[in-house]
């Protein structure tokens, strides 16, 4: 049975909520437009919802919605209320929402990426989650920007290493994504729900879905289907 694309997703800041669209193009850099932007803490480190290296929590991003209005990102808070990440009052708002001085700041030379560009996960997979966990569990939960229709539970570890074909669009998979905390996080769309991760980490190690580069640009639409070369 081909695998299709369920649904189509896009963050248009780090850590925030996104945008569910019909199509995504894909160029060298991933999908455009995605995790264009971020927040950058007071010393500079960009904002998520674990700490690294590079990353530091700030709880409440997932409560806020980007998207793509107009060609311009739009911010949008719990009360409705708005703003762009170019305002001039936007950094003063954030802050204030999350409760500790940020900043936003567009992507430069460092790419806001994790691990890779361009997200898969499988529906298979995340019914494991829910099947395991006892409760359903939402695909978007683990920020794919890909969601397949798939049967078998975590299918897609298999395809690292190989090209995948969607759309007019080919992939190389990277690597397997291995999930944080903010799989258990309320989001602008849906209430935290804790043990998503236990149970990520006692099917599969963590991982659910992966990570991918584009090897040829194009664009993808819901009801494609995938296909992955033979090795």
């Amino acid at each position: 049975m081909p695998t299709q694309v369920l649904s189509l997703h896009r963050f248009p800041v780090k850590s925030m909520s996104g945008e569910q669209l019909d199509r995504l193009d894909l160029d060298e850099r991933g999908v455009a437009g995605d995790r264009l932007w971020s927040v950058r803490t007071a010393d500079g480190k960009i904002g998520s919802g674990k700490n690294t290296r590079r990353f530091a929590a700030v709880p409440g991003l997932l409560r806020l919605r980007a998207e793509v209005r107009d060609g311009e990102v739009v911010v949008t808070f719990p009360d409705g209320s708005s703003c762009c990440p170019e305002d001039a009052d936007a950094d003063e708002r954030v802050s204030r929402y999350v409760g500790q001085p940020v900043t936003f700041a567009r992507e430069s030379d460092v790419l806001h990426f994790d691990d890779g560009p361009v997200s898969l996960a499988g529906r298979g997979s995340v019914h494991a989650v829910a099947a395991a966990g006892g409760s359903e569990v939402e695909p978007v939960r683990f920020r794919a920007n890909l969601v397949l229709d798939t049967a078998v539970p975590f299918v897609e570890d298999g395809w690292v290493g190989r090209l995948v074909r969607v759309g007019s669009a080919v992939l190389r998979v990277d690597l397997t994504s291995r999930r944080c905390v903010m799989v258990d996080m309320a989001t602008a769309d849906l209430p935290a729900q804790p043990g998503n991760l236990l149970t990520v980490g006692s099917l599969n190690d963590t991982r659910l879905g992966v990570i991918a580069a584009v090897v040829a640009p194009g664009s993808i639409a819901v009801g494609d289907v995938l296909t992955v070369d033979d090795q």
